[in-house]
């Protein structure tokens, strides 16, 4: 656990209906959102975009370490889950600020080696009301041992009482990407994902597959006021996903059974 935590980081951004009508097209719904409506759970993460210069990138494509989140000297990134508090609708064309904070550092040995883990907050305000509060884990580890058995992943439950099957190609990929503003190279550029970060293939994002189950779970259950995700196995973009849902109960089951994610709304 570092002493000091860096500063916080304030971003303004209006929130554009054309970025969320193209996130509706991009998950193949119809394009229906326009100034006033009611943004949809997550679909802030199409906002607050952080441009920065190519020589300020990693070789993941992400930002460098070393700002908001410290550096520790470890290569891979994953976002292993979050946790949202939906205090208040965001609405679609008004200006809003989003704080970020570093909550969260710690450091620790795993059985592939050490991890750093890192928890940031990030708070959106409309109108001077903060809307939606957003937990982000991060783990940070070394590069992979080509020569080790990679752990077994979980196997997802079967009981589930709704179920919907999607396909995450690798064009779905590049578009979220974009959407997000997301560079790391994973989810794109699939020699790296496969020869540098030791991926069967392009991986799925997270956050994506806790998009879907969001908007299962509003679907389903109404308006969310909290929700939390954990990433348990990574998803390829040749797969096939199951979307599950029991009560209040959320996962995705990749075709082998494995579980890729859980959820609770």
């Amino acid at each position: 656990m570092q002493d000091a935590m860096p500063q916080p980081v304030r971003q303004s951004d209006v929130l554009d209906p054309a970025r969320a009508q193209a996130m509706q097209v991009a998950l193949g719904h119809a394009a229906t959102l326009g100034v006033g409506d009611t943004l949809p759970p997550f679909f802030h993460q199409l906002y607050f975009w952080t441009p920065i210069p190519p020589e300020d990138l990693g070789r993941d494509g992400h930002p460098k370490v070393g700002g908001l989140i410290p550096d520790m000297g470890l290569p891979r990134r994953m976002w292993a889950g979050g946790r949202l508090r939906f205090d208040a609708p965001l609405r679609l064309g008004v200006p809003a600020e989003r704080v970020s904070y570093c909550d969260k550092v710690e450091t620790k040995n795993g059985r592939s080696g050490p991890l750093a883990f890192v928890t940031l907050r990030h708070e959106i305000v409309q109108e001077s009301v903060i809307r939606v509060t957003e937990w982000q884990d991060l783990v940070y580890r070394e590069d992979p041992d080509p020569l080790a058995r990679k752990p077994a992943p979980p196997v997802a439950p079967m009981d589930e009482d709704q179920r919907a099957q999607h396909n995450f190609d690798a064009t779905l990929l590049f578009r979220y990407s974009a959407l997000t503003f997301n560079g790391h190279r994973i989810h794109y550029d699939q020699p790296y994902a496969t020869a540098v970060e030791g991926y069967d293939g392009l991986v799925v994002h997270g956050p994506l597959l806790a998009q879907h189950l969001m908007l299962m779970a509003e679907a389903s259950l109404g308006p969310l006021t909290e929700f939390s995700f954990r990433a348990t196995a990574p998803l390829m973009h040749f797969e096939t996903a199951t979307l599950c849902r029991k009560d209040r109960q959320f996962w995705v089951r990749g075709p082998d059974g494995r579980q890729c994610m859980t959820a609770a709304a």
